[in-house]
């Protein structure tokens, strides 16, 4: 998927040198919305998501005040 994505980057690159301006910007807009989903996938795939501790919360007891 990534490799698709370069090219698509590849393809805007070339299509603003070729003087396409608004081509380019439809292969940058788009190659950005293939990013954030291809991070959003990885991210909630149960199967081949990326664990985060510092992302996940739990609920801790806090020790309360004279106690140690």
């Amino acid at each position: 998927m990534m490799t698709i994505t370069f090219a698509v980057l590849l393809a805007a690159f070339v299509l603003r040198l070729s003087d396409l301006p608004r081509a380019a910007m439809a292969c940058l807009f788009l190659s950005f919305i293939m990013v954030v989903g291809i991070f959003l996938w990885e991210i909630y795939s149960p199967d081949y998501g990326f664990r985060m501790p510092w992302l996940q919360v739990d609920l801790r007891h806090a020790p309360t005040a004279g106690r140690t």
